[in-house]
């Protein structure tokens, strides 16, 4: 899920988005989150769907995922697992453990 731009250049810009081009403004629009969005999925060459949040930001603010996180949902659309804060609460192996669990159930 794409979220609101984390460093956007009219706010709070980071050493490492200049120096590798990810110069991005605030987005004002849903049209202009979802331009964004289609970029860094060329870019980054994610192989993954990708979701957008709405300009209201109601998925971030209703899942906490600034600035991101990593979560697991079942089948039944309840969330099986919620990351600590990115990047330094990414534990893959919890995510890993999460994911096998929830294989294990559905098979």
């Amino acid at each position: 899920m794409y979220i609101q731009e984390a460093h956007p250049v009219d706010l709070w810009q980071v050493d490492s988005n200049r120096r590798d081009s990810v110069l991005f403004a605030s987005p004002a629009t849903t049209d202009d989150r979802e331009e964004i969005a289609a970029t860094c999925v060329v870019k980054l060459a994610v192989k993954l769907p990708a979701l957008v949040d709405g300009i209201d930001n109601r998925t971030e603010r209703t899942y906490t995922g600034w600035p991101d996180r990593l979560y697991v949902v079942g089948t039944d659309g309840r969330i099986k697992f919620k990351s600590a804060p990115g990047p330094y609460g990414f534990k893959t192996s919890e995510l890993e453990q999460h994911l096998t669990a929830l294989l294990r159930t559905s098979s």
